[in-house]
């Protein structure tokens, strides 16, 4: 019998009925992500966490709160229980800690670690199931499926090039090993804009491979292109078309640009101009 989220939660002395589980995945818009907020600012995670709106107080009614992060790789990440209680209202000056706006006024939840969920922390991955808008659910009611328990907390491995798709506000929070893979390689990448719905097609053939040049827009809003700096800076996604080999020139880098250029159209239907 697969092991389940609700029977973790009853070996750590809580009843699900208790427990609201909150998955917690970031918005692109948001720039940073809270899978990295986790990772490398816990504190200000935890600052984030207890910040919820009145809007919430009903669906967030419980004496307990057991936490999930969405991972690069799209993974329900286990990242602990705590013991809560509604303390009151955030003093003014307060800020949201991942897109820095002004919170002051909104519920302010006071959080006790639980320790008996420590040893599972980041080593657990659970199926939330379809209804990923639905962030707060009763643990009571869901008792989700554990489909992974690692050793050891560790960086989920890089997805492939093939597999690989980010928006350009994350890159920097992305694993270390993911970072040196981007850097690693040259090669054809796509831009595609989801407000416009428009795509750029680009290449990458200098020192720092595709990351340096993904940086540049992530950094300026346009990399220099022409019809980039034409639009409103934007969050592209960005993803691979594909990697040119480590003795390609950058003749042939450039030649296999315009080849995706044609194939998919980006110069009438997008934001190439060349």
């Amino acid at each position: 019998m697969a092991l389940s989220f609700n029977a973790l939660l009853r070996s750590y002395g809580i009843d699900p009925a208790q427990v609201r589980l909150l998955r917690h995945q970031t918005n692109p818009s948001q720039g940073r992500t809270l899978y990295g907020l986790w990772r490398d600012q816990h504190a200000e995670f935890l600052r984030y966490q207890s910040i919820q709106t009145s809007q919430n107080r009903s669906r967030l009614a419980s004496p307990y709160w057991a936490s999930f992060v969405v991972t690069p790789a799209k993974s329900d990440m286990f990242v602990g229980v705590w013991q809560v209680r509604h303390s009151g209202t955030c003093p003014p000056g307060t800020t949201d800690p991942l897109s820095g706006h002004d919170v002051a006024g909104l519920d302010q939840y006071e959080q006790v670690f639980v320790d008996a969920s420590a040893e599972h922390v980041g080593r657990v991955f659970i199926d939330w199931g379809g209804g990923t808008r639905s962030w707060a659910q009763r643990a009571g009611k869901q008792d989700k499926p554990i489909i992974e328990l690692t050793r050891t907390f560790q960086e989920q491995a890089f997805p492939g090039y093939g597999r690989f798709i980010a928006n350009l506000s994350a890159l920097e929070s992305l694993p270390a090993g993911w970072l040196t893979a981007l850097t690693a390689v040259r090669g054809v990448y796509l831009l595609t804009c989801p407000r416009t719905r428009e795509q750029y097609v680009g290449s990458a053939s200098g020192e720092g491979g595709l990351l340096a040049r993904w940086l540049e827009y992530a950094r300026s809003g346009h990399g220099g292109n022409v019809g980039l700096k034409s639009r409103d800076p934007a969050d592209y996604q960005v993803s691979i078309l594909e990697i040119c080999g480590s003795a390609a020139t950058i003749e042939e880098i450039l030649g296999t640009e315009q080849l995706w250029k044609a194939k998919l159209q980006s110069r009438e239907m997008g934001l190439n101009h060349n």
